[in-house]
């Protein structure tokens, strides 16, 4: 059991923190997200069932989407357990009941936008529609979607809540505002403001609803994926560009950072009402807990 970060924000890891079932296997961790209920969702990908649900103790629940989701991505629950999760292999966007029933899908399945590039992760020739490998989906609190999209393309596209596109923003770059290459992550807040992990420039970049450009948190390597709890406390984790360089950091909504440790090689955070952090721990396939302590 190892120790992490400090003051306020101190925790001791529960590094295999999920019981699976007898024979059972993690495949590529790629999503951790908890509802309502303390019940935490674990995606995986190259092994079926791709989503398992275990109680906050790692105690396995009950598991579903084999057969339906063909190459899942980072998730999102909401406060009615409404679950928004990304198919990056089918180039679509799920919304789904706590039991996978599906309630919307956007996008042509196993079809891609047309980028001019076929490489995962390459920069864009030029910027397209919905989707080329997205990466995540999240309502507004006025229930709009916001889509991050992604592995092959360098935009964000904001939908209505039945599925309607309404507009969408960014291009492919390196320096500018607005510009992006890979689009990893994003999150909504409160206020509607939409902060957007842009991986290989290692920065966030926060915008307005309409993708008015307002801010930038730079010198964040390989920013990963972001989460606010309900305080607005911003959770940020990183792989780094080269090397080992993975780290999880506690930030407020400026970009200042509060906290900052080294940590396992992660895909997606997510923090419970308790505090504790839950990091999927994509290649050692294991889901780590850190408790907190202060």
């Amino acid at each position: 059991m190892a120790t992490y970060g400090g003051g306020k924000f101190k925790y001791e890891s529960i590094d295999e923190w999920a019981k699976l079932p007898k024979g059972w296997q993690f495949g590529i961790l790629v999503a951790v997200a908890v509802d309502s209920q303390e019940r935490v969702y674990v995606c995986h990908q190259r092994e079926d069932p791709p989503i398992l649900v275990f109680d906050r103790n790692g105690d396995y629940l009950t598991s579903w989407g084999a057969g339906e989701i063909n190459e899942a991505h980072i998730m999102y629950i909401d406060a009615n357990d409404v679950i928004y999760l990304v198919d990056r292999g089918a180039h679509t966007v799920l919304k789904l009941s706590a039991q996978g029933k599906k309630l919307l899908e956007i996008g042509r399945r196993g079809h891609a936008s047309y980028t001019g590039v076929t490489a995962f992760g390459a920069m864009p020739k030029k910027a397209a529609g919905p989707f080329n490998m997205p990466t995540r989906m999240m309502p507004s609190p006025g229930g709009d979607l916001y889509v991050s999209d992604g592995y092959r393309n360098s935009r964000v596209h904001k939908f209505s809540d039945k599925g309607s596109l309404i507009m969408s923003w960014g291009a492919a770059g390196k320096k500018e505002p607005g510009e992006f290459h890979l689009p990893h992550s994003l999150w909504v807040d409160k206020q509607g403001k939409v902060y957007v992990c842009d991986r290989k420039n290692n920065r966030v970049q926060v915008f307005t609803g309409d993708g008015e450009f307002i801010d930038q948190w730079p010198n964040l390597s390989g920013v990963t994926d972001i989460f606010m709890d309900a305080n607005e406390t911003v959770y940020v984790h990183g792989n780094g560009n080269t090397g080992p360089d993975s780290w999880t950091a506690v930030m407020d909504k400026k970009g200042k950072t509060l906290e900052r440790w080294d940590s396992p090689q992660g895909h997606q955070i997510w923090a419970d009402r308790r505090g504790d952090i839950y990091l999927a721990v994509t290649w050692q396939q294991r889901v780590m807990k850190m408790v907190k302590k202060s």
